[in-house]
């Protein structure tokens, strides 16, 4: 089996292993079955890539969406990897070479979507292709408990019985109940895979949540605040996100809709824009989702409240995938709530489904109520506990809060005196003592809480119901309307028996967006906007995303570090021996501000070996001094590049060696200096 470490340098350029990649790449690679939870962004796809290097026979990736098999098959050809896959998206050219590098033996990964499982003879055919792996992406989508539920997931646990393979699955979103559900649905018959609970936090990542306070401009100004930055704003309607993204392209932003009602060829070419274009913001519902795999998007926005804390983690992890610096505005409102509150009463799951998801809603509503560190609310819903943040906007500027016990029990008073058959709008009314029609005409201007909320405004009490629906004290009714019922956490409150504590801000205030964070420094931003420039012009010349040349992070390093010769660029986290033969050239030139002399290939392959290439450039100037003998008069002899690499590979100093790799007459010239140069690298 083919050694890790060299394959993730060669191949991926990377220097080293993200924090708990090793251990399930050795794992995957061993034969093991294994569940891996990791967060987005944090080298899911390299710990299935890297062991079907290092294993004989094909990996098959079962991926749910075309677009995001699609980038990854693009990215390991460029890799020069071999991969390919089978989607309804193919042309027959491009399928009949798939098929070809199958059976020919030539292909390490192929990609498949699930529903391809259905066919009769794809079974047969992975079976001929000697299929040794299976690795299923986005393992929640077997869980009818998760927030993606497909159910051509349920045919992957079948394969891996009939293939007799083992199985890796991995998703970046699973509490215990999906985790259970995955292990029960993929791996019936065998042996509990090896789990592995990777951590869910995002550092990298902004947190902020505000109040809808006019909610189109408060996205427009987030927008504006990070103007040329790549974005995605995800609404909870079709027409919201035609109507915003119209709205964010008057104002001088490239922006452009998405959703499920679209046509599959113009929704192709909305996903083709995001993947190549620097600063698109895509304004979308969910529909745009699990296929995205763009590493620098910079900002994801939500104009209407994600319908749980996993949706909501899942699509706030499509920013940043880079590592850098990337940023989140999620804006709530009472009608938000309620929609959701009503999306789950009037569904048709049984039951204990729909209390689970009240639960997962509540979580979620306690995070955009919280009071102190989003990312410890977050976090703690996953069961991480030791936390440290100060990359949100309670960090940034902790909440003012107050002693709300005696507003949430006039209220609960309002609530059950008006029979529980009444919303929002109407108690506020009530507490404030606004004699309007509607409560002249039910007398409720007589009931003992009628004016007893004076103290507070129209918009401090809407704040207050619905950071109570957000403590799940109240609910909407969806059998009458929307009125407001309270639930059995509300009773303490409302008998004296315990007290409650919420937040003073309002909606007349609403909560300021977070500082941009850069990319990099002032210094270095010119040189990082020409290294951008270069890498979209070579990406527009190949037809490929501009993530595919090299990513942000990447292009970022660049500019920090500056590397001066191709040994140096080979250093860069992300470029790998494939790209620094194809691309080094290109951005050493603009970093340097000019072409530098041609690079003999096998010198150039040389500064992927831990020093090999100084010890290269050492032999040459050792040759040089001797070109005419050690006296200057002897006929000229030298060496070619090829032998000259090969002596710098050897590093074992072995004289005899050397005499066969050079021949007698250039052995006897040059042997004795280079086995000095060779001594003191080694």
């Amino acid at each position: 089996m083919t050694g890790a470490l060299p394959l993730l340098r060669d191949v991926f350029g990377f220097d080293a292993f993200r924090p708990g990649q090793e251990e399930i790449v050795m794992a995957v690679a061993g034969g093991e079955n294994v569940l891996a939870i990791m967060p987005t962004g944090g080298g899911k796809s390299l710990c299935y890539q890297l062991p079907a290097l290092m294993r004989d026979g094909v990996t098959l990736v079962i991926s749910p969406l075309i677009a995001l098999m699609r980038d990854q098959v693009r990215a390991l050809q460029e890799a020069g990897i071999a991969a390919g896959a089978l989607t309804s998206g193919n042309t027959e050219d491009e399928t009949a070479a798939v098929h070809e590098a199958l059976q020919e033996g030539r292909l390490k990964l192929l990609y498949m979507a699930p529903e391809r499982l259905a066919s009769s003879g794809t079974v047969a055919s992975l079976r001929r292709a000697g299929v040794s792996m299976i690795a299923v992406d986005e393992a929640h989508c077997v869980s009818q408990w998760g927030h993606d539920f497909r159910p051509d997931y349920l045919a992957i646990g079948q394969l891996r019985q009939t293939l007799d393979v083992p199985v890796s699955a991995f998703t970046a979103t699973a509490d215990a109940e999906t985790r259970a559900e995955i292990v029960e649905k993929l791996f019936p018959g065998a042996e509990a895979p090896r789990q592995f609970l990777r951590g869910f936090d995002r550092p990298n990542i902004h947190l902020a949540f505000a109040v809808k306070n006019k909610p189109r401009q408060q996205i427009m100004d987030f927008a504006e605040a990070r103007r040329g930055q790549c974005g995605i704003v995800y609404c909870s309607t079709r027409a919201k996100t035609e109507d915003l993204a119209r709205a964010l392209d008057a104002q001088g932003h490239s922006a452009a809709h998405y959703h499920g009602g679209m046509d599959p060829a113009d929704r192709r070419a909305v996903e083709e824009r995001f993947a190549r274009e620097d600063g698109l913001i895509v304004v979308a519902t969910v529909a745009f989702g699990m296929g995205v795999d763009k590493p620098d998007i910079r900002w994801v926005a939500h104009a209407d409240l994600p319908k749980s804390i996993e949706s909501y983690y899942q699509e706030i992890g499509r920013a940043g995938r880079d590592g850098g610096p990337a940023e989140t505005l999620t804006l709530f409102g009472p009608e938000d709530i309620r929609l959701r509150r009503a999306q789950i009463d009037e569904g048709l799951a049984p039951p204990e489904r729909r209390a689970a998801d009240h639960a997962r809603l509540n979580a979620l509503l306690g995070l955009a109520e919280a009071m102190e560190c989003r990312r410890k609310t977050l976090l703690g819903y996953f069961g991480e506990h030791e936390v440290t943040c100060g990359q949100c906007d309670l960090c940034d500027r902790p909440a003012e809060t107050f002693d709300a016990t005696t507003p949430v029990r006039m209220a609960l008073s309002a609530i059950l005196r008006t029979g529980e058959y009444f919303g929002t709008g109407h108690l506020v009314d009530i507490l404030l003592g606004i004699e309007t029609d509607k409560v002249k005409a039910r007398r409720h201007d007589q009931l003992p809480t009628f004016g007893v909320g004076k103290e507070y405004n129209k918009q401090q009490w809407q704040a207050i119901f619905r950071q109570m629906m957000g403590r799940d004290l109240v609910r909407p009714d969806p059998e009458r309307h929307g009125a407001l019922r309270m639930t059995e956490s509300a009773r303490p409150i409302l008998r004296g028996e315990e007290e409650i504590t919420l937040r003073a801000d309002s909606v007349k205030k609403a909560v300021s967006t977070p500082a941009v964070r850069a990319m990099v420094s002032d210094e270095d931003a010119p040189l990082f906007s020409a290294l951008k420039a270069k890498r979209r012009a070579l990406a527009e010349a190949a037809q490929v995303p501009a993530y595919i040349i090299f990513t942000d992070r990447t292009l970022t390093e660049m500019a920090e570090v500056r590397p001066e010769t191709l040994d140096q660029m080979a250093r860069i986290g992300g470029v790998g021996a494939k790209k620094l033969e194809r691309y080094g050239a290109d951005f050493l030139e603009v970093i340097r501000g000019a072409a530098g002399d041609p690079v003999h290939p096998a010198r150039r392959r040389l500064a992927m070996r831990d020093g090999a290439g100084d010890v290269f450039d050492r032999l040459q100037e050792a040759q040089t001094g001797l070109l005419r003998g050690a006296d200057g008069t002897e006929k000229p002899l030298s060496c070619s590049v090829g032998e000259l690499a090969k002596v710098a590979e050897m590093r074992d100093g072995d004289p005899v060696r050397l005499e066969r790799l050079l021949g007698e007459r250039k052995a006897e010239r040059f042997g004795a200096a280079f086995l000095d140069v060779l001594r003191d690298a080694g």
